[in-house]
């Protein structure tokens, strides 16, 4: 089944935003060929003579960011190179979403000089939708940490350790697929995605919660929290705090700090265990000079969603 046997096709309106009022409050909005927050970089006002796209429509970027795909939440205008996509059929937001997923992994095909203008409508979708789409929700995540104050940061007054002082190390293991049955022990592998988690196995975990995996190997220098009990490749060490008490909110501070010096490092060249021993990371200081734990818990626990961790 090809996008169009799905959907109409629509060319987007063309308006260059400079032209547009916009407004800080509006119920319509303007899409372009960013991929990032929904494809809406502003709110603008309603253009006498030309009624907006509906809510609930899809937008899709045929340059720049190709084949961003996006279910429009309220009725929008669009900038130059969007394609508008309205549903031939009945369709949950669960099933839109699904569809942009579709499009969207055909990106590859794209490049910012080989556009999708004369071929969106051809890209192959799946005719039918997986159980897990209607399984899955689409409610907005919420968060009751609102209008709270996050501590300032000064990163000049920062101290720098190695990661080899803060935590004990470990390697995860190489297992073949005759171990790796299916089950429902996380197995963390050296990927970007899913917090690590590669598949699920049928094993007595090798590691307990509470500590942070890094890659080594494969996607390198990406690092997860693991809260659950695992098992780990030989593609990742595990760090367990060592002498200090570590907990989610402290992990996920310590966590952007390492992914920081991920560009020193690449699929050919590893960041070995005594390599990722001897690096260093700033961190906030207390008085005595050591890590101040109690500052990063607080300043994670501050921000917009950490109560959702």
């Amino acid at each position: 089944m090809r996008v169009r046997d799905l959907f109409e096709l629509r060319q987007g309106n063309g308006f260059e935003l400079m032209h547009i009022g916009t407004i800080e409050k509006s119920d319509v909005n303007f899409v372009s060929r960013t991929s990032q927050n929904n494809g809406v970089v502003a709110q603008v006002e309603k253009i006498e003579g030309t009624e907006p796209f509906k809510a609930g429509s899809i937008t899709v970027a045929l340059g720049g960011s190709v084949l961003s795909a996006f279910v429009q939440l309220k009725p929008f205008y669009t900038a130059f190179h969007i394609m508008v996509l309205e549903p031939k059929i009945e369709m949950t937001l669960a099933e839109k979403l699904y569809y942009c997923m579709c499009i969207r992994v055909n990106a590859y095909r794209y490049s910012y000089g080989r556009q999708a203008n004369k071929t969106l409508k051809d890209i192959i979708l799946p005719s039918t939708i997986p159980q897990w789409v209607h399984d899955t929700s689409t409610n907005p995540i919420t968060t009751a940490q609102v209008n709270m104050k996050t501590p300032s940061l000064d990163i000049d007054k920062w101290g720098e350790y190695s990661l080899g002082e803060l935590f004990r190390f470990h390697k995860g293991k190489r297992l073949t697929k005759e171990d790796m049955a299916e089950g429902s022990v996380n197995f963390i592998g050296a990927i970007s995605e899913n917090n690590g988690v590669r598949q699920h196995i049928d094993v007595e975990p090798m590691f307990q919660p509470n500590c942070i995996t890094v890659n080594y190997n494969g996607s390198v220098g990406e690092a997860f929290y693991q809260h659950e009990p695992f098992c780990a490749s030989d593609d990742v060490n595990v760090l367990c705090a060592d002498g200090w008490e570590l907990n989610k909110h402290i992990a996920m501070f310590i966590i952007t700090t390492i992914k920081a010096n991920r560009y020193k490092f690449s699929y050919g060249r590893k960041w070995t265990l005594e390599k990722m021993k001897e690096s260093v990371i700033k961190l906030p200081k207390s008085t005595d000079g050591c890590p101040n734990w109690a500052y990063m818990d607080e300043y994670i626990k501050s921000l917009p969603y950490s109560d959702r961790m």
